[in-house]
């Protein structure tokens, strides 16, 4: 079986719009074809979101906004990871809600603080009992600079401390998992950026990977999706 995710639309870079399509190999998504915002930390999304176009199946009942969904749906891979406060998380744990899964760090100049941005923003606009259906899980890409103290400090910064939890741990306990998911991480020490793939994983209750949205997602697709993969 394969899993692709289609999509109905372009989305842009720094450099000017383009379409990216990516194989992922060594996981569940191998084979996969995924078209996801090329941009990562250090560049900027120029693009203006549109809300998505996908032509109507007999079989397509439900209506997500993502712009990208899987096709055929598959289980999300699960992994164990501890959290910025040392507690242990596993992504199997939150079954029953709606999780947003994506890949950050907290020196991120520009992307990240985007997307937790944009989340946040979701979040209040769906109100106490849709985010109480709703788990977002970040996932370090940078082991050396995330460390439970500067976690802290982004989580405060951006108003998501008990909003997210945040995983981290060494490159060996990070690497399988940046791979399963099919994303691309690439350090500049010297810079202390590292350019990594940018996008936002959403998982349904059940624990199917079924959607993906780019890093300069609006906040009403997350809102209007979220109830939907809560419940499926």
């Amino acid at each position: 079986m394969r899993l692709a995710f289609a999509t109905g639309r372009r989305f842009g870079r720094r450099s000017g719009s383009v379409q990216t399509v990516r194989k992922l190999g060594g996981s569940v998504f191998s084979s996969a074809l995924l078209v996801v915002v090329a941009a990562g930390c250090g560049g900027s999304s120029t693009a203006s979101p549109a809300r998505p176009h996908r032509p109507a199946t007999a079989k397509q009942a439900i209506k997500y906004d993502a712009p990208v969904l899987a096709h055929p749906q598959r289980p999300a891979p699960d992994f164990a990871l501890r959290d910025s406060l040392g507690k242990p998380a596993r992504l199997s744990d939150f079954r029953g809600k709606a999780v947003l899964l994506t890949f950050i760090y907290v020196h991120c100049p520009d992307t990240c603080p985007l997307m937790v941005g944009n989340l946040h923003a979701a979040l209040l606009q769906m109100g106490p009992a849709q985010a109480a259906k709703t788990q977002i899980v970040a996932v370090s890409v940078d082991p050396r600079g995330d460390t439970p103290k500067t976690v802290k400090q982004f989580l405060s910064a951006h108003d998501m401390t008990g909003r997210m939890r945040y995983l981290i741990g060494s490159k060996r306990r990070l690497a399988p998992v940046w791979k399963r998911y099919g994303v691309q991480v690439q350090g500049s020490p010297d810079q202390r950026e590292v350019g990594h793939s940018a996008f936002v994983y959403g998982i349904s209750g059940k624990g199917t990977a079924i959607a993906l949205y780019p890093s300069n997602f609006k906040p009403a697709w997350i809102v209007h999706d979220v109830p939907l993969l809560a419940a499926h």
